[in-house]
């Protein structure tokens, strides 16, 4: 049964882009930058991978055409990733040559673990090239991440850092909230000390609270990093953080793929799920 998309639009912006534009606007309006995220993963026919970055392509023009003050997010499992390596990798430098063209940036979204090393490869790789218009998401539980950030902080690397919303098995990942945020925590300082913007992703308030007293701490202009938060979370919390001062952008997710991303934000806390079922029976 395909489930009504009202159901997800507290996470989702859309099902297409003319219904996020103006979800991304209103952001603007309010102080806060956007990445725009074209839903979908797992694409396994050749095809719809390149028509998947003909639409990446098209967003790029359509964020310039509408003036907005957006990136945008992709997934490299939608270019073909479950295909052929070099296949992807031919569709993500024709995605950045516009990118580059465009002065556009381009975040490399972080999948489930089977997927990190190769997505960490095709990311060296494109930046190489493209160094500036391309970056990368790492995940704070996985128990590699300690020695990613160590290289991706080496070379400078445009970094995400985000606490992890796959469910990994022990082995691979951290399982108790306690020690992802200290595991967190000295990411984002490794990142803080020796990159020249990093991207802190959380809703967190110990870590929120955490980033901004080592900054100060440690003589770090607000300028230097931003924060970014999920739309439908804590939009109050973002619009205060833009008045103390600090940068903050949303992502931004839209399309028909909407599936497996709402179901992620359901598993993260419960409080997402009673605000779901108390919209779906409002009169």
């Amino acid at each position: 049964m395909k489930l009504p998309f009202f159901i997800a639009r507290r996470f989702v912006a859309g099902e297409d882009f003319k219904q996020a534009a103006p979800k991304v606007k209103e952001l603007n309006q309010r102080g806060l930058t956007a990445t725009l995220d074209l839903l979908g993963e797992n694409v396994d026919d050749r095809k719809l991978a390149e028509q998947t970055v003909d639409e990446y392509i098209d967003l790029i023009r359509n964020i310039r055409d509408d003036g907005l003050k957006s990136s945008i997010s992709i997934k490299l499992t939608m270019m073909g990733l479950d295909i052929d390596r070099d296949f992807t990798r031919d569709n993500l430098f024709r995605l950045l040559e516009v990118a580059h063209k465009e002065d556009q940036f381009v975040r490399i979204d972080m999948e489930g673990s089977d997927y990190t090393q190769v997505t960490l490869d095709l990311f060296k790789e494109a930046y190489q090239k493209f160094g500036k218009h391309v970056g990368i998401v790492i995940q704070a539980y996985l128990h590699r991440t300690e020695k990613d950030i160590a290289e991706l902080a080496e070379f400078g690397a445009d970094v995400r850092l985000c606490k992890g919303a796959y469910k990994e098995p022990e082995r691979i990942a951290l399982q108790n909230m306690p020690a992802i945020r200290e595991a967190f925590k000295e990411q984002a300082a490794t990142l803080m000390q020796h990159t020249a913007y990093p991207r802190i992703a959380t809703h967190d308030d110990e870590l929120i609270n955490w980033t901004k007293n080592y900054a100060a701490e440690n003589k770090i202009g607000k300028a230097r990093f931003e924060f970014q938060m999920l739309y439908g979370l804590r939009q109050d919390t973002c619009e205060q953080l833009v008045a103390d001062g600090y940068n903050v952008r949303v992502y931004v997710p839209y399309g028909t793929m909407w599936m497996p991303y709402f179901t992620r934000r359901l598993r993260e806390r419960k409080e997402n799920i009673w605000f779901i079922l108390s919209t779906m029976f409002k009169k």
